[in-house]
């Protein structure tokens, strides 16, 4: 019996999957479909596959072509497999040609020529052609540019800026480039804005009240009033409206959140959170709270959950007209649980993560807001273990995957990792800290 093994993600399968597999079945007697895992597919830079794995398996047995299929998960895996079911034929499409000639050692490798014009890059594409405006006079716009050139289905149309001639050439050939904000809502159907936080309410209502999507750098607003008026407007025109949050689909992050609640070190006790950088204050800056503070949060208000009994605020504040801190701590305290952030963008120290807890603790070195890496430490040295996950793009193209996925489900909360409470205790203490409540003010 002659044995033929091929792979591939198989997202969306359509005719030219099929042919492919017919002919893979037509070089031997029994076919091995393997298909990859969503956590491989990410590994390999396929972000935007938009069925699961369990679906994806399903449609290939559904096919009745395979004889047996199994699941793709690692580098390396197809050494292991062709050994381990003493396989005789490795095949894939044409468009890989030369880049498997390493497993002719093993087996031997037949590349196959693919159905033109058909594949599931292209079906995605034709499925969400959404036009996206950036908004704002930070330089992030930049790496945010970048990133959604690897997103399929997405094309940024317009850029609303007051300071064009900073950015890139690329970016300056956005087809509209405007001063004009209405100008700019009436050419996209979705928003990313990261405009002053002092903005984000006018600029995110206009957005809603002409029916476009909004995915805004946190925190969306200042107020908890404008908040729940903006999100209000969404919900009544079913659009799309969360916060802008990288550090919340970074894969290191989510799989360190999921680590902690399932008990591996023990009882949480503490959550103590560091991010700081020594920028310049410009025009266009955003004090430490709303640069920092969303972030340093997240982590607090994920793992001890939003209803802390308690709080403290400690500013220094160097330009009282603007509201700059150039340092904030804020001390929180939960029934059976404390928790401290500090940010600033006049003083620096060490920006780690830590989470202390009765059976350990989880420590993610500087800068942890864009890790790849974190440890769980024990008492016992020997027990520590140390957990890498690829991180591309530092979470945003993650975060553009999501936004448009919530914006075509019919259950957009699956794809949104920023819940409402963790969003709206975000604007409370943002709120908190602009009316003094709760807070010291240090001062020159």
């Amino acid at each position: 019996m002659i044995k033929v093994i091929t792979y591939g993600t198989y997202d969306m399968l359509h005719y030219g999957h099929i042919r492919l597999l017919e002919r893979a079945k037509a070089l031997g007697d029994y076919l091995i479909v393997g298909v990859t895992s969503d956590n491989f597919d990410m590994a390999r830079g396929k972000i935007n596959v938009k069925q699961p794995l369990m679906e994806r398996v399903a449609a290939i047995r559904e096919t009745g072509l395979a004889d047996e299929v199994i699941i793709e998960e690692y580098q390396g895996q197809k050494i292991d497999d062709i050994k381990r079911l003493n396989v005789d034929i490795f095949t894939v499409g044409s468009d890989w040609a030369g880049h498997f000639d390493y497993l002719n050692e093993y087996c031997k490798v037949v590349y196959l020529e693919r159905t033109e014009g058909v594949s599931s890059t292209l079906l995605r594409s034709r499925d969400r052609a959404l036009r996206l405006g950036l908004v704002g006079n930070s330089l992030f716009l930049e790496k945010f540019f970048r990133e959604c050139k690897y997103v399929n289905g997405i094309e940024v149309t317009g850029l609303y800026t007051q300071r064009a001639e900073v950015f890139s050439e690329g970016m300056q050939k956005i087809p509209c480039v405007t001063k004009n904000y209405d100008e700019l809502l009436n050419n996209v159907d979705a928003v990313f804005i990261i405009s002053h936080p002092t903005e984000h309410y006018d600029h995110i209502k206009s957005a809603l009240l002409k029916n476009i999507h909004v995915l805004c750098e946190a925190p969306i607003a200042i107020s908890l009033n404008q908040l729940e008026e903006l999100r209000d407007i969404a919900q009544k025109n079913n659009l799309i409206l969360t916060d802008g949050l990288k550090t919340a689909y970074s894969t290191a992050y989510y799989r360190m959140l999921l680590l902690i609640k399932s008990g591996v070190i023990g009882k949480v006790c503490s959550v103590d959170s560091t991010c700081t950088s020594l920028r310049d204050s410009t025009e266009f800056s955003w004090n430490s709270i709303t640069e920092w503070g969303p972030v340093a949060m997240l982590p607090i208000f994920q793992i001890l959950g939003t209803n802390y009994e308690s709080k403290k605020i400690i500013s220094y504040i160097t330009d009282e007209k603007n509201m700059y801190d150039s340092f904030t701590k804020i001390e929180f305290i939960y029934s059976s649980a404390t928790a401290s952030i500090k940010v600033g963008k006049g003083v620096k120290s060490e920006g780690e993560l830590i989470v202390s807890g009765t059976g350990g603790y989880v420590y993610i070195p500087a800068p942890w807001w864009k890790t790849d890496y974190f440890e769980v430490r024990h008492e016992n040295p020997q027990n520590n273990k140390r957990f890498f996950y690829q991180l591309d793009g530092e979470g945003i193209r993650y975060e553009i995957v999501a936004f448009t996925k919530a914006i075509k489900s019919s259950k957009p909360d699956l794809y949104t990792m920023v819940k409402k409470d963790v969003s709206s205790a975000i604007v409370k203490i943002i709120s908190d800290f602009y009316n003094d409540e709760d807070k010291i003010i240090l001062r020159k």
